[in-house]
């Protein structure tokens, strides 16, 4: 029995080189999290040429994730919550990021204003992250209702996966 026990524990265990399916909300906080990295790393850079990549990382991969946002799980957390309060602030933040990124994307190092406008737009991404992640933000809200997670990240995974090819 004990060997039983052990073999089946063996196969319960998380493999750490297959990506476990992520619900909706998974995967937009990986998504905060790589992002908030790529920032990290260009405040702390001293390279133009490293700045330049990390600030297209972060403009490309804000852009993915916002449309996503836009198109797939603010449409549903609304349906599902009817929180306009929260759904507009959110639509409005990410307007503001917009404006900033593309800002950002036609310039370069060489703009006196290039790394306060990344450090501006980290800042308002941020307090974005802090309201969706917060204990009663819109994920925790999204979570009480009845969305199907599961199903909404693979609609969110398959349309970035779209977008990320196509950009």
């Amino acid at each position: 029995m004990a060997r039983s026990k052990k073999k089946a524990a063996k196969r319960a265990a998380p493999r750490k080189k297959v990506a476990a399916p992520r619900d909706a909300i998974g995967l937009l906080k990986a998504d905060h999290r790589q992002v908030e990295t790529w920032f990290e790393q260009f405040e702390s850079s001293r390279s133009a040429d490293k700045k330049k990549t990390l600030a297209r990382q972060v403009c490309q991969a804000l852009t993915v994730h916002t449309q996503i946002e836009e198109e797939i799980f603010y449409p549903a957390f609304l349906e599902a919550t009817d929180d306009k309060d929260t759904h507009h602030e959110a639509e409005v933040e990410h307007q503001g990021a917009k404006r900033l990124i593309a800002e950002i994307e036609s310039s370069g190092p060489d703009d006196d204003y290039y790394d306060a406008k990344m450090k501006v737009l980290s800042e308002m991404i941020k307090h974005h992250v802090k309201e969706e992640e917060q204990r009663d933000g819109m994920f925790a809200r999204a979570r009480q209702s009845d969305l199907d997670l599961k199903a909404l990240g693979e609609q969110l995974a398959a349309r970035k996966g779209e977008l990320m090819q196509a950009g």
